[in-house]
């Protein structure tokens, strides 16, 4: 079952998380980086372990590069949260942590987190050294100016915009600030094969907007207690959402819609999907 098989995959990476930062320097950066990668869906660590075992790869090899894109999503959230971006006091139902320690300490700690990503995929366990360098190529143009960076710099200037976004520009934020990491991580198993990750990358695409969108509805009538941080952001901000411009059930088809057509994308790898298809479905039915 999908949520037994998502609990062992965070159980993995969690340990390979905790053991690359065992015995590292006794400083509050590094007691930050530890707090700051605990706990979470590990959605994205999923999907590169789900992907790499489509592709022959077992997840003991798999795992570093599951660690490296759950070090790269905590350094985002960890940044998200400073006070000069969403400003948020809580995060997984846990003080952020430049409340817990403060803005140095948390601007410090989300940038070891992003060059402890690079590290990880640099480990020559994961493949010969050309495979190697494609897995860190994709990393960085997801995670920097053309990917998940210019998505939180769009974020952020609709703030301040005359106008809110059309829905062609939402959908255009959205796939950088929040699609391009999962794109990365359903497709880094056909890439540490050596692979076509094309297929991989049509259900990832997908399924980031679907998972975007979900979570906007999330915002409107989601339980704070479970999500683990603070709600109806985006209404009191007055941002368009999914929601605000499709409504509430009209977010919702549009969400059913793209898991099928990410359910669809797999149609290559038959039933040994299966998993994947689950990842699809359990996106818009969270809770959190």
């Amino acid at each position: 079952m999908f949520p037994t098989a998502l609990a062992e995959a965070a159980a993995r990476i969690q340990a390979c998380l905790d053991a690359e930062l065992a015995g590292r320097a006794d400083q509050p950066v590094l007691h930050a980086m530890r707090y700051a990668v605990q706990g979470g869906k590990r959605l994205r660590g999923f999907l590169v372990l789900e992907s790499a075992r489509l592709h022959g790869i077992a997840p003991e090899v798999a795992v570093t590069a599951a660690a490296a894109i759950e070090a790269m999503h905590a350094y985002s959230l960890v940044h998200d949260d400073l006070p000069c971006m969403d400003d948020d006091d809580l995060r997984r139902g846990q003080p952020t942590l430049h409340v817990k320690w403060d803005e140095a300490t948390a601007v410090l700690a989300g940038d070891a987190l992003q060059t402890l990503a690079f590290e990880l995929l640099a480990r020559d366990t994961l493949g010969p050294a050309e495979r190697l360098v494609a897995l860190l190529g994709s990393m960085a143009r997801a995670a920097g100016a053309e990917g998940m960076v210019l998505g939180q710099a769009l974020d952020i200037a609709a703030e301040t915009a005359a106008a809110p976004l059309t829905l062609g520009q939402i959908t255009e934020l959205q796939a950088g600030k929040t699609g391009a990491l999962i794109r990365w991580s359903a497709e880094a198993g056909a890439r540490l094969a050596g692979a076509d990750p094309s297929a991989l990358g049509h259900y990832a695409t997908a399924l980031g907007l679907a998972f975007q969108i979900a979570d906007d509805i999330l915002d409107v009538e989601g339980d704070a207690q479970k999500a683990g941080k603070r709600l109806q952001k985006d209404a009191r901000a007055g941002k368009a959402t999914f929601v605000s411009l499709l409504g509430l059930e009209g977010a919702r088809a549009r969400a059913r819609a793209l898991v099928e057509e990410a359910e669809a994308a797999l149609s290559p790898y038959g039933d040994r999907a299966e998993s994947l298809r689950q990842a699809a479905r359990f996106v818009i039915a969270r809770d959190s």
